[in-house]
């Protein structure tokens, strides 16, 4: 019972690494289940430090993923997106949004190598010591350490603006079903930023739009066209919390379909707008379909007011110069 108490001590923290290494919350899954059975074969007193321990075995497990999944990926018909976590709306008290796991966010990492990925997650997200995660990657400390400083530089320059205040999403995602639900071209065209972004993941599975959909005019028109596909009186929408900011649900009990929309919002516009409809991305959300995502312990884009983001700049200064000798 002791080594079970221990284990599930870690859990929600061991998943919540698990699915911003990954992408994946049935990988995600699979991994904590893996971390488990490891556990339960150690002998009593071997793992010192059973946070430490757990963490750089679930995060070596995450690692050794990334490597099979990127060519799966490669493959994949259509823009590939997170698999979606879903919970019920916050609190309205509850005003910044959880940028380390917002669908923007997940997309930047993405782009990353398996090991900056790893290493950008522990250090810059969960605070893991570089010397735990050189064992979870198979590397120096002093190598992750320049791993997690690219990383970290790719994610400043190509993670989207967005805004970290809930009420201001929460009222652009209202703004946007409004004009959606009423057929309000123009409503739709005032929300939309000019720059917006549509992407779609069918996975080759249901039909969506295998390139980005750019520009507001588009995008409205590509709203619309969707709409028209649907009888209002089967078709349902729920604003739900999409990676640990408002979103919505979509369900038609005529087709069975569904699909997830998760929106990156900057300035009160909507910027992005993330739609999951691949149904093997969706699974997880049959019943209660809501997963708990545990925060992290800091915001690795906005950190300016803490003592580690001028840590991060020096060091980042420091690799750069040391690259361009």
């Amino acid at each position: 019972m002791a080594e079970l108490t221990l284990f599930e001590e870690q859990r929600d923290r061991l998943w919540g690494i698990a699915y911003r290494i990954t992408g994946s919350v049935a990988d995600a899954d699979d991994a904590v289940q893996e971390s488990w059975l490891r556990w339960q074969r150690l002998r009593d007193g071997e793992a010192r430090d059973p946070r430490a321990y757990l963490t750089t075995v679930v995060s070596r497990i995450c690692y050794d993923q990334l490597g099979s999944a990127r060519a799966r990926r490669e493959a994949y018909v259509g823009p590939w997106l997170p698999e979606p976590v879903i919970s019920e709306a916050g609190p309205e008290d509850r005003v910044t949004l959880d940028e380390s796991v917002g669908m923007a966010m997940m997309t930047v990492l993405e782009r990353l190598t398996p090991a900056e990925r790893t290493a950008f997650v522990l250090h810059d997200v969960f605070a893991v010591p570089f010397t735990e995660i050189a064992d979870a990657v198979g590397r120096t400390p002093d190598s992750v350490r320049q791993l997690a400083s690219r990383a970290r530089r790719r994610v400043r320059a190509e993670a989207p603006r967005r805004s970290v205040d809930r009420g201001e999403h929460r009222r652009a995602v209202d703004a946007f079903l409004a004009a959606v639900m009423g057929g309000d071209f123009d409503g739709l065209l005032e929300i939309l930023d000019p720059d917006v972004v549509w992407r779609s993941d069918g996975g080759g599975k249901v039909t969506a739009a295998r390139l980005p959909v750019l520009g507001p005019v588009k995008v409205a028109r590509f709203t619309q066209g969707l709409m028209r596909a649907f009888d209002p009186a089967t078709m349902r929408f729920t604003v739900r919390d999409v990676n640990g900011a408002p979103g919505l649900v979509f369900t038609d009990s005529a087709s069975g379909l569904t699909g997830v929309y998760a929106f990156t919002v900057h300035g009160g516009r909507i910027t992005e707008i993330d739609a999951v409809i691949n149904p093997d991305k969706l699974r997880h959300l049959s019943g209660a379909g809501a997963v708990t995502l545990p925060g992290p312990v800091s915001s690795p884009l906005h950190d300016d007011a803490n003592n580690e983001h001028a840590e991060h700049a020096e060091r980042d200064e420091r690799d750069e110069r040391d690259a361009q000798r």
